[in-house]
């Protein structure tokens, strides 16, 4: 199983939500103090989101790349709205502009990759990346672009903003990067968030250890279920039955369990966040039923941290694939 293969799964272990129309309500607060389970509101892609699903280049935490600017930690957690739990195992792209407004991929930036990326949701729903705080250019108040990967037909769109001052103070104590100095316009007088905000702005807070910034937001997509399951997803569904490790998170040991519809080769891999394969186990051809695959990762020698399982079958129909997050930590 090479990369590109590997990641063409990973946008479907999170199949089965739709997407977000319109803007239910809870009672429940968030760690924001904002209401959870309140759809996050759609906003267009912009002409700038690339295919990141195709790439698999992009399946890291680092998106930086050679672009300067101030570190920006981005924490997302994405909630589920049916039972306002973190959803984990779906996937979560990024992508913005540098601190000069330029986005990768466009005009005089063809064939670059900074500031794009995506991660899978862990045990909580959440996902970091490793970023810069974006610039920002004319018509246009700072933002990122996110997408929460719903199945192979379906994505949940938006984009987050930030306190206007907090950033403007940002740009302005350090003006030798920022060079464009503060941003001109507001979430409240930007079009695109013309419908309200109030869901869109992430915390920003120092970081003293990097001299950057920590961020955080809490996304709510429509709950799990079985909406627009792609034909790969269903073709998958009748050759094996794949469950999330247990206990998850783990300190040393966990169990992964499965089902197989008929006898298979059976094959897992383990891969970290920067899309590097760690661990390949060779389970050989067993029987259809129930099975176990124990792991051990301390003694495996990874260290704490998230890691993909993919379990890959091969039978008399075909090759299928499907993943999931597990996190290792003491």
């Amino acid at each position: 199983m090479n990369r590109k293969n590997f990641l063409k799964t990973v946008g479907l272990a999170g199949f089965g939500l739709a997407i977000p129309t319109s803007k239910a309500f809870s009672q429940k607060r968030s760690l924001l103090g904002n209401p959870v389970c309140e759809l996050i509101p759609s906003e267009t892609a912009g002409p700038f989101p690339l295919d990141l699903s195709d790439n698999s280049f992009y399946l890291r935490q680092d998106v930086r790349e050679d672009r300067t600017g101030v570190q920006l930690n981005l924490k997302i957690k994405v909630i589920g709205h049916d039972n306002c739990a973190p959803m984990p195992n779906v996937r979560v792209n990024i992508w913005h502009c540098d601190k000069d407004g330029n986005y990768s991929g466009y005009n005089s930036e063809t064939g670059l990759t900074y500031l794009r990326g995506y991660q899978m949701a862990d045990a909580n729903g959440e996902i970091e990346f490793i970023t810069i705080v974006p610039g920002w250019y004319n018509g246009r108040v700072c933002h990122i672009h996110f997408q929460v990967y719903v199945s192979a037909s379906y994505a949940a769109i938006s984009q987050l903003t930030f306190d206007h001052n907090t950033l403007n103070g940002i740009f302005s104590d350090n003006s030798t990067i920022y060079t464009k100095g503060p941003d001109p316009l507001t979430p409240a007088t930007d079009n695109i968030f013309s419908d309200g905000y109030a869901l869109q702005v992430a915390s920003l807070s120092p970081n003293l250890q990097t001299g950057g910034y920590d961020s955080y937001l809490e996304v709510t997509v429509n709950g799990s279920g079985t909406v627009g399951v792609s034909n790969v997803e269903k073709e998958t569904a009748k050759q094996l039955s794949l469950g999330q490790n247990f206990p998850n998170p783990f300190e040393n040991a966990t169990r992964i369990s499965f089902s197989l519809q008929y006898s298979s080769q059976v094959k897992l891999e383990l891969w970290n966040l920067a899309g590097q394969k760690v661990a390949v186990l060779e389970k050989g051809k067993l029987s259809s039923g129930r099975h176990t695959i124990e792991l051990d990762l301390e003694s495996m020698g990874l260290p704490n941290g998230n890691y993909l399982y993919q379990l890959e079958v091969v039978n008399s129909n075909g090759v299928f694939k499907d993943c999931k997050m597990m996190t290792h930590a003491r």
